[in-house]
Parts: structure tokens; sequence; C-alpha cells
């Protein structure tokens, strides 16, 4: 009996993604790796701490795909120790990207201890708090700002929606009032569109106020990306276990097929790449791009700027940030890349391309129409 081939293999992947992962989740050995991780990695208070606890550090790198830099702990504390702050740090001057992801995520040089439990809602806000209270002419170790304090961390992580936010009146002050807005006075119609808006279109209402104060809010209390959990939201923690799953899922997958796994980094990354020389230094995405183009793997030895022309004159690159154009490409990609590397020795080109059509597989008619693709 032969393979699934690499289409549908990808398909009945990304068909229910959060399925897949789960099954992930459920294996013994992930399940023990993430309990551990999750347990004990708040307790990580320093660099030192961090790298010389083998389990954490090993976990966290393959998260970010770093799995084959675990033993060079040395390079590593070099990164994190200058963190991200400044463009010409180590990991930002790497032309690897995934290094200053990690160290953006695991940010000792800017957020000291707290790196692994640090939130813009939580630490963030009250620190600008006592800020603010200091300017206006309280004492910030007063007991009404402790107060103040207490409350807002006892019950800012409960709110999960702008609306909850506004709710409540003690919140919403002591939010404001940690960017030097008052809410008595502040149009909360206003304030309501900043908090929506976010602060990742350039042109949204934050972004578009002269008063920088509003996308400091917003960019504190980001709805707009981390939805119910912008309160709670802390890299170090959940999202690093679901960079973690990912990274699994995909090697899983690349055990009984290559193709797949590639399929699954390109649809990963894809929203990601602003240029095509972002793909070209990823060898596996350029892998991707060329499959899908038909063009032989000699070709990655030719001029890098040629190779980046030629992949601007057959594809738009704009195309990877849009999931149906997304999908299309990749149902390419992974159709030539089961023509180039059948399944099995039964599955040959020729029966590919005529095989017969199937409800999970891929179809005669389907197979024909992209031959015809025009790119």
């Amino acid at each position: 009996m032969s393979l699934l081939n690499t289409y549908t293999s990808y398909q009945l992947i990304v068909k229910d993604i959060n399925k897949s992962i789960d099954r992930i989740e459920q294996q013994p050995t992930v399940d023990r790796d993430t309990q551990y991780y999750l347990a004990n990695i708040t307790k990580v208070k320093t660099i030192d701490d961090f790298v010389n606890n083998d389990r954490l550090f090993k976990y966290a790198m393959k998260a970010y795909g770093l799995e084959n830099m675990d033993y060079a702990k040395a390079f590593m504390v070099k990164a994190l120790k200058e963190g991200v702050s400044d463009p010409d740090s180590f990991a930002n001057k790497l032309t690897d990207k995934r290094y200053a992801q990690f160290v953006s995520a695991f940010n000792f040089a800017a957020n000291g201890a707290d790196a692994t439990v640090y939130n813009r809602a939580q630490q963030l806000v009250t620190k600008n708090y006592a800020t603010q209270a200091q300017i206006a002419g309280l004492d910030p170790n007063s007991d009404y700002v402790k107060g103040e304090t207490t409350y807002y961390l006892a019950n800012i992580t409960k709110v999960k929606s702008v609306d909850d936010l506004m709710g409540n009146s003690r919140l919403y002050t002591y939010a404001l009032a940690a960017f030097g807005l008052d809410s008595a006075t502040e149009d909360k119609d206003l304030i309501k569109q900043v908090l929506q808006g976010g602060v990742r279109d350039p042109n949204s209402v934050a972004n578009k106020q002269t008063d920088p104060a509003y996308a400091a809010l917003a960019s504190a209390f980001n709805f707009e990306q981390y939805g119910e959990n912008a309160t709670t939201y802390v890299p170090a923690q959940q999202p690093t276990v679901d960079r973690y799953m990912r990274q699994t899922l995909e090697e899983d997958a690349g055990k009984t097929n290559e193709g797949v796994r590639l399929a699954l980094y390109f649809q990963r990354k894809a929203p990601d790449i602003t240029s095509w020389y972002d793909v070209l230094a990823d060898t596996a995405l350029a892998s991707v791009v060329r499959s899908a183009l038909g063009l032989p793997d000699s070709f990655a030895t030719a001029d890098i700027d040629k190779q980046a022309q030629l992949f601007e004159q057959k594809l738009d690159i704009k195309d990877f940030t849009d999931p149906e154009k997304l999908g299309k490409f990749l149902t390419r990609f992974t159709s030539m890349y089961e023509i180039n590397h059948p399944t099995s020795t039964a599955v040959s080109s020729i029966s590919v391309l005529f095989a017969k059509p199937t409800t999970v597989g891929i179809s005669t008619d389907l197979m024909m129409a992209m031959q015809q693709l025009k790119f």
C-alpha cells in the first residue's frame, strides 16, 4: 500500500491545523516537556538561569527553529545580553531573523528579571503609572498609588476586550493615566477607536494622532493583535509553546514526506516575507519557490539578483499574504514536488498526472489545470 501523496498529506494537515497541533500536544514526550517548560520558565530571572537549564533552553531554541544551535551558548548569551533595542546589536546584525525574534521574546536586556513574565498591559503600564504620578507631584510609594496599582494588577488579567477595559472605570482611569491621558476629559469614542484599531496599520486611528500617547496606549492594550489574550500575552510563555508545537508538527510531517514539511514551513513564514531576498536568504523557502516554478536545483547557484529578478517576473510577492492565493501556490508546489519526488516507487510522474480523481487526493483535472497555470 502506497503512502499518501505530498498534496494530500499537506491538505489533511492544514484542513484543520488546530486538530493537527492537538495531536502533537498529546504526544507523551511533547506533553511532558511542555508541562516542565511552563512550570519553570517563570522562575528564570537571568540569562545565566536560562542557558544553564538545558531542558528549558533547548525547548525555547527549538520553538524558534534554532535547535541546531542550542549547543552554542556563548553565542546566544551575547545575543541575549545585547538585546534588540539597538539596531546594531548582535542579534539585529545577524542575517537570520530568528535570532532577533528569539531575543525579543526573551528580552532580558530590556526587561531584566521580568523577562519571562513581561506583559505590556501589566509591567509597562504600572511602571508608567508610577512615573506619571511622580510627574503630577504624587509620591509613587504613597498608599493611594500603591492601592490603585494593587487593584489594577489584581483585575487587569480578567479584561478580555476593549469593552471590558472601558467598562471598569477604575481600570480605565488607571490605564489612561499611565500614558498621561485624563479619563475625565478624553473622548470615549476616540479612545475606543484607538484601542480597536491597534498599531499595526500605519493608518490606524492611534497612529494618525499627533500625540504619541494614543499609539503607546494602543500598543500596551493590543486587543487588535492579541484579542482576549492582550492583558496576559507573554512572549516567553504560551506563544513560545505555540511555536514549539508548530515546529514539532512540521518535523513530524517531514519524517514521512519532506515536501509536506517544506509546504507547512512556507505557509508559516509567508506572511512575513517582504522581498525576494527574504526568500533567497532562506534555503527552505527558496527551494519551495524553485520547485513551484519548475526550476532545477542548480538555479540556486545563479547570481542572487538574477534569481530575485526571475521570481519577481513569475510571481507577485503580495500573494503570499493572501490565504487563498497562498493556498493555490502551495497546491502547485506540493503537486510539483510529488511529480519530482514520487511518494512511492509505484507512483510515477505519469501516474500522478492521470490518476483517478478522488475526494481527498488531487484530481486529474486539477493536475492538468495546474500545468497550465501562468505565474
